[in-house]
């Protein structure tokens, strides 16, 4: 019965020593992981949306556009 026990105990042992040293790495990786999913999930909405805009995602964006009338003063509540 004392070598169930003793096997058993071992047994737990590993695996806890595996589910330490498995989240010590995903945290010390972890930047590395996001990045790559950042980028997999870009890639895959590029590739979806690349035919319905002309092929490619632009890299840089324009001036952001001015309204064609400014609103009055107030906030546009009624003075």
């Amino acid at each position: 019965m004392q070598k169930i026990v003793n096997v058993l105990a071992i047994a737990s042992f590993a695996v806890s020593g595996a589910v330490v040293i498995g989240g010590v790495s995903v945290y010390v990786n972890r930047g590395k992981i996001i990045d790559n999913v950042k980028s997999q999930v870009m890639s895959s909405v590029a590739g979806a949306l690349g035919p319905a805009i002309g092929g490619a995602l632009p890299d840089t964006t324009g001036p952001a556009m001015a309204p064609s009338a400014a609103p009055a003063a107030g906030l546009g509540l009624p003075q």
